[in-house]
């Protein structure tokens, strides 16, 4: 008697183990398909060294009749977007230049007030240093 009541609950479990196997497989996939692979994203930035060594150098040495963007490319500049045609982009002055570690692929340059950390090959800005340039 006792070998048949272990023999049963031994089926039942085979019985609805097949049926939770697919359900708990399928669980993990939402739609069905594998999962996504995790994005992975690096802001690139102006390090903390070299920001403090630009606003260091433009507060020894007040830039002079240097005007500010208009409102709209501003915001532009803030939000990563490339550089727009015609905008007046200077390089910072060597002496600045010499002290900063800025990545390949990457400069530094002047916009209005405005410093910027430029990827050259795209013009498309990853950071801004707004009113240093004073």
């Amino acid at each position: 008697m006792r070998a048949s009541s272990v023999g049963a609950g031994f089926g039942l479990a085979l019985a609805i183990l097949p049926a939770w196997a697919p359900a708990a497989e399928a669980q993990g996939r939402g739609s069905g398909g594998p999962d996504p692979a995790p994005s992975v994203t690096a802001a690139i930035t102006i390090s903390l060294g070299d920001r403090e060594a630009i606003r260091q150098f433009y507060a020894e040495r007040p830039a002079q009749d240097v005007e500010g963007l208009p409102p709209g490319i501003r915001r532009n500049l803030e939000r990563g977007k490339a550089l727009p045609p015609g905008i007046a982009k200077r390089n910072p002055p060597a002496e600045l230049r010499s002290h900063l570690s800025v990545r390949e692929g990457f400069e530094i340059v002047e916009v209005g007030l405005d410093v910027l950390l430029v990827e050259v090959a795209t013009g498309v800005i990853h950071d801004v240093l707004m009113d240093i340039v004073r």
